[in-house]
């Protein structure tokens, strides 16, 4: 099965590549050829998937590439900090501009309080010539006092998932990719996959 991935974000695409089982082979935006931007303009992260994989099966067909393709998926995914009322949500990525400056914004938010629970969640929109639906995926955690580690990307170094005292920063990217929102959405997509090929 050949599946586009809706994204040019380095860290996401390996981190797919990674939980995907044989068989599926992910292909990014750079590689289908399609290099245009897409505006992110849904106030939920459900809108913002949908958009995202819609715009790259409409460039597909338009571009005749679709025939040699199986399908498009698209996740957006947001982290919802439960003392400040679920945001950044939606707004995750761009909350104060640039990673770093995303996790001073939610360590500055949370100075002082004592509820830090938090979520990420992750929703995948999959397209396919007749099948069309989303699947989610949600890890519980909390926010860390202050950044450790190293690994992964964007929120991570202050994320201390459930059940861990690390964050995702510190943890193995195998452990991260086991448990973390996107790997639980992944599964689901998979399993939908397969019942639908059976």
């Amino acid at each position: 099965m050949k599946l586009v991935f809706a994204s040019n974000n380095a860290h996401k695409l390996s981190e797919v590549r990674a939980i995907m089982p044989a068989g599926i082979e992910v292909l990014s935006l750079h590689e289908v050829g399609f290099e245009q931007e897409i505006e992110e303009t849904g106030t939920t992260l459900a809108a913002n998937s949908r958009i995202k994989a819609e715009t790259v099966r409409q460039w597909l067909m338009a571009n005749d590439s679709w025939l040699s393709i199986d399908g498009v998926f698209a996740d957006d995914t947001g982290l919802e900090i439960d003392a400040l009322g679920g945001a950044p949500g939606v707004y995750t990525a761009r909350w104060a501009g640039e990673p770093a400056a995303n996790r001073a914004k939610a360590l500055r938010e949370l100075a002082g309080k004592s509820d830090r629970g938090a979520q990420f969640k992750t929703v995948i929109t999959f397209i396919t010539r007749e099948q069309n639906f989303q699947v989610e995926g949600v890890v519980r955690g909390r926010i860390a006092t202050e950044e450790y580690g190293q690994g992964g990307f964007g929120y991570d170094p202050i994320f201390i998932p459930e059940g861990y005292d690390k964050t995702f920063g510190e943890l193995p990217a195998a452990i991260k990719n086991s448990i973390s929102h996107r790997a639980r959405a992944l599964a689901a997509l998979v399993e939908k996959l397969t019942e639908i090929s059976q």
